[in-house]
């Protein structure tokens, strides 16, 4: 179309004409496209329609034109964005065909424009509703996909039910939890069918009905404070349930398997009422039982009470010590099994600590409680095998029987406990029946502890000293230190009262401190030959510091190492022998004597004498008592004093009380004597005094 042509059509148009060149860019704009467009012609001859379109052109909405163009096609309707110069975007519609010369060259397009007006507005406001809904259901396909994740990754199973208990959503966890194929599931589902479903499968234990499960939903989503439900299932794994309503009708269920939390909490509640060692019910569980069968109400006419037997074993810890905390232990566990292998059914075995053992037990009377006392000692003293060797250990039991009005387990526990005491008091491996004196003896010993303390720290101790002569010259040639203590109520107490306390707090380790420290300081200022001998209890030899002690007496004293004594009983070895021994061979070394006291009274004394060179050995004072009237204590001593001279080891006889004695112990060839016949246990001053005498009388004679 000439271009003379394209004016004239404009003059009688509303819209405008356009032409472009191969280049696509504006070659000819009628006068009307100036009023339309807000610019001239002259300025927009030589730019692109895309160039001039709002927002630079969108490259998908463009793609209809620029299809068309590349194809050198005719296009009509084409819609596009227009940016306006006075800031405004208006919308224009076109249309166009390409122009060839007649040789056939591509000349460029021309076409037609109309401003469509309220059209574009419309078209804008459509296409920023319909970018808004892409958006809006993009985001909700990434909830979707989110949410169908959560579901498909939750620990627990969840099903949602609508208003009218129809199934709506359901996760893969649920399937997994009760054993079931996802296809057996669909929505629209009711809850009951689901549930006869699964109790059909026998997925529940107990075969509950459908309609049981059903009520106990319904139940459960009306109670104001909504707890878990357990469900068991039948293989034994169990199910915590919870039901949540939802805004406008139904509810959702979550499925949790908590079996292994269970069994957690069941193991750990085991152990806070049971013995690690040797699995039995602890103190704790003793006293619980122990409650319940007190106030377990009797059968008409049942004549039995409760019993409560406390257990001790008797050289545990030298066992545990020599052959090692393994063995103690299996020692424990053997133990264990026998005494629950002796006792009846509904009775109760507990480990109360340590090697201490307790049993309730339902007798008629005391002698009920004494025989099952004997028949566990003697099953427990029977030897064991543990590893290869062979080990025995003792018992002594304490028995309180309740009557009827006891209904105090503490006070039933602590009365075995007191009896148990008395029955290792005793010389244990028996049992004892606590009676009501005991208390007075009990009390007085808790009182005994409780001041016992406070007498070391006010000084209250005394060490009193009782000479050892010598049967060939008479002479004194040592002494034995002894403590007393002088309660300011009491008076002056026995050390048979106070000492097994004060082994049993620790307080004899620094008791013995003192009265060793004491004596060296008062033997310093005796006569040079004048040794003097300090007891030593298996407490204070445990003691690692024990040597330690010893030699720092002597260092501050100034006291030499062959005038000090120090005495052991078989005791003291059969605790920690090696560790012992090994101890008192140091001390031996530095010249300090050691002796033996009370030889003759255990088991093993003729071992220890062939295990430990000793300096001397103290005849016990019950082979003394007779001396002179049987011909058997005879007999006894003067083997002792053959066997002593055998070995190079002095003997000496305690508790020379009478002439008769005193002939018949030395007829026998005792070296040196102790006893009431020379002299009772003295301060020191009377000591000092009476070895200045005795002095004085030598150098007279």
């Amino acid at each position: 179309m000439p271009v003379r042509t394209l004016v004239d059509l404009a003059k009688t148009e509303p819209d405008w004409f356009w032409e472009t060149d191969t280049s696509q860019n504006f070659s000819y704009l009628s006068p009307e496209a100036e009023r339309v467009l807000g610019r001239n012609a002259e300025t927009l001859t030589g730019t692109s329609r895309i160039g001039v379109a709002a927002n630079g052109g969108d490259r998908l909405s463009w793609m209809p034109y620029v299809t068309a163009i590349d194809r050198r096609e005719a296009f009509a309707g084409f819609i596009f964005p227009y940016a306006h110069p006075d800031g405004n975007v208006r919308w224009f519609r076109i249309g166009g065909e390409p122009v060839v010369a007649q040789d056939g060259t591509f000349r460029g397009y021309r076409g037609i424009g109309t401003d469509i007006g309220s059209e574009g507005q419309t078209r804008s406001a459509l296409a920023e509703t319909l970018a808004e809904l892409r958006a809006s259901h993009a985001s909700l396909v990434e909830q979707n996909n989110r949410f169908a994740a959560a579901l498909s990754n939750m620990t627990q199973g969840l099903c949602l039910f609508d208003d009218a208990a129809r199934l709506v959503i359901y996760n893969q966890r649920y399937c997994e939890l009760f054993g079931i194929a996802p296809d057996r599931l669909h929505v629209g589902m009711t809850q009951r069918e689901i549930c006869a479903m699964l109790v059909a499968a026998g997925r529940y234990r107990g075969a509950p009905t459908a309609d049981a499960l059903c009520e106990g939903t319904r139940r459960a989503l009306l109670d104001a404070d909504p707890k878990p439900i357990q469900r068991e299932l039948a293989d034994g794994r169990i199910l915590a349930v919870c039901y949540r309503t939802i805004e406008g009708g139904g509810w959702v269920s979550t499925f949790e398997d908590i079996t292994e939390r269970r069994r957690n909490e069941a193991r750990i509640a085991h152990m806070a009422r049971h013995d690690a060692l040797t699995d039995l019910p602890n103190r704790t569980a003793f006293r619980e039982h122990g409650l319940d069968m007190l106030g377990r109400p009797r059968l008409a006419g049942e004549t039995n009470r409760l019993a409560i037997l406390c257990l001790d074993l008797d050289r545990f810890k030298a066992i545990n010590d020599m052959h090692g905390h393994g063995a103690g232990d299996a020692l424990l566990r053997a133990v264990s099994e026998r005494l629950c292998a002796r006792v009846r059914t509904g009775d109760l075995v507990a480990r109360l600590g340590g090697d201490e053992f307790a049993v309730l037990h339902r007798v008629s009377d005391a002698s009920g409680a004494l025989a099952l006392a004997g028949r566990m000692i003697a099953m427990v003293s029977t030897p064991y095998d543990l590893d290869g060797y062979t080990v025995e250990i003792g018992m002594s039991v304490g028995i309180a029987i309740a009557d009827d009005a006891a209904d105090d387990i503490d006070r039933l526990l602590k009365n075995a406990d007191t009896a148990l005491y008395h029955a290792k008091a005793k010389g244990r491996g028996t049992a004892c029946l606590f009676e009501p004196a005991m208390d007075e003896t009990a009390e007085i010993r808790r009182a005994i502890e409780r001041d016992l303390a406070d007498a070391l720290r006010q000084g209250l101790f005394e060490v009193h000293y009782q000479p050892l002569v010598n049967l060939g010259s008479n002479r004194i040639t040592g002494v034995e230190a002894l403590v007393r203590w002088r309660h300011p109520e009491r008076g002056l107490i026995s050390p048979a009262t106070f000492i097994p306390v004060a082994e049993e707090t620790g307080l004899i380790v620094a008791l013995g401190e003192w009265v060793l420290n004491q004596a060296c300081r008062d033997a310093v200022a005796w006569p040079e030959g004048i040794s003097v001998a300090v007891n030593v209890s298996a407490v204070q030899l445990r003691n690692r510091t024990f040597a330690q002690t010893v030699l720092l007496a002597l260092a501050a004293s100034g006291l030499r190492a062959d005038r000090l004594e120090l005495e052991i009983t078989e005791s003291v070895l059969l605790d920690e022998t090696e560790a012992n021994l090994e101890t008192l061979h140091l001390l031996r070394r530095t010249g300090i004597r050691i002796s033996m006291d009370d030889f003759g009274t255990g088991y093993s004394s003729l071992t220890y004498l062939r295990r430990f060179p000793f300096d001397k050995m103290k005849i016990d004072r019950s082979f003394v008592q007779d001396a002179g009237k049987a011909t058997e204590a005879g007999a006894i001593i003067r083997a002792l004093v053959a066997l002593g001279g055998s070995l190079g080891i002095t003997t000496l006889v305690e508790g020379v009380e009478t002439e008769e004695q005193l002939a018949a112990v030395r007829a026998e060839g005792c070296q040196e004597m102790q006893g009431f016949l020379f002299s009772r246990p003295r301060p020191a001053g009377e000591i000092t005094a009476m070895l200045a005498a005795a002095r004085e009388e030598a150098v007279a004679a």
